[in-house]
């Protein structure tokens, strides 16, 4: 089924939306918002079923579904921990300034605690305080458990991711490095993220769903033109459940939390650091990336971080190439 949150108060209006995405029915005689829902999923996720299978028949009455109405599945969280399933991504990142790979980051997930006060809605804008700061997007997959015990098990933590949605990750490339001398990881360099219009539950998504990963390509445009089609269930060295169980070592992951993939990143087909879509090749789901592979070739990068005006869309299709979380679409704006 697919559940979304219209824009309402602080926690949005939880509805269930139709397959197509054009079409939605209140949801609050069974739960008021989506948090309300994941707190008490195993009573209300076959009621929640239900209803979608009678949206789907047009047998309750519906309203027309704009995604622009649409607040981030969780307009607000108890917890959003962002991952790094991709280790092609770390590994660019590294080698752009003549780092090694820590081998331990093979096994075990590279993992942050970001901000989940305040998620931007899929069609907010971006808001920059200073082109300084480096804006840049990051395409990633997000997936939303219920309640999570301390040390539960890859296999075990697979049961517990109830929804499945993208993310915009916004990050600030010029505040990191500042941040990361200190010690203490990421803050001000990591802002208010943005996710799908919808979020979707595993068996939605049918065979592309296998091994606690999505296998689709994701779409990625920058300023139009397309900019990433990289495959998310390609090169990754963990998969969500392993994210899940990581960020659950040592203590209780609340119902509603929101572990993120990191950015969706493929190698090249010779091995290599990989093309643009321009060129043949799968691009980018950051900037980051496509600026490191410029730093790796010419010994510096060419590609600008965003500045107002810029815009960027996220979204993934299904084989029949139907929008399946529907469309993020932002514009950087001055703050």
């Amino acid at each position: 089924m697919k559940l979304a949150s219209l824009k309402s108060g602080r926690d949005g209006k939880l509805v269930v939306v139709s397959k197509d995405l054009t079409r939605y029915c209140a949801a609050d005689n069974i739960a008021p918002t989506m948090q309300a829902a994941l707190d008490n999923w195993e009573d209300v996720e076959h009621k929640l079923q239900a209803l979608y299978m009678d949206v789907e028949h047009q047998a309750v009455p519906c309203e027309r579904f704009h995604e622009r109405e649409a607040a981030s599945p969780l307009p607000r969280a108890y917890q959003w921990a962002d991952g790094s399933a991709y280790i092609n991504h770390v590994e660019l990142v590294r080698k752009a300034r003549d780092a090694e790979v820590p081998e331990s980051f093979y096994h075990d997930p590279l993992m942050y605690q970001g901000g989940s006060d305040d998620f931007l809605g899929p069609r907010d804008p971006i808001p920059l305080g200073d082109p300084a700061w480096g804006c840049d997007m990051e395409g990633e997959i997000a997936v939303i458990t219920d309640d999570v015990p301390m040390g539960t098990t890859p296999e075990d933590a697979a049961s517990h991711i109830k929804l499945v949605m993208l993310v915009n990750d916004v990050s600030l490339r010029g505040l990191i490095p500042g941040e990361l001398a200190k010690g203490f990881g990421f803050f001000q360099s990591k802002p208010a993220s943005a996710f799908s219009p919808v979020a979707v539950t595993p068996d939605e998504l049918g065979e592309a769903w296998q091994d606690s990963l999505v296998h689709l390509p994701l779409m990625v445009d920058y300023n139009g033109a397309p900019f990433g089609r990289a495959q998310a269930g390609v090169d990754a060295t963990f998969n969500m459940a392993q994210l899940v169980a990581h960020a659950a070592k040592t203590r209780n992951l609340g119902a509603g939390a929101i572990i993120g993939s990191g950015t969706v990143s493929n190698k090249g087909a010779d091995g290599g650091a990989g093309k643009p879509v321009s060129e043949g090749g799968l691009g980018y789901s950051c900037i980051a990336e496509i600026r490191m592979i410029e730093t790796i070739a010419n010994g510096e990068a060419s590609t600008r971080f965003m500045r107002a005006g810029d815009t960027v869309a996220v979204d993934m299709h299904d084989a029949s190439g139907h929008s399946i979380f529907g469309r993020i679409e932002q514009e950087v704006i001055d703050a």
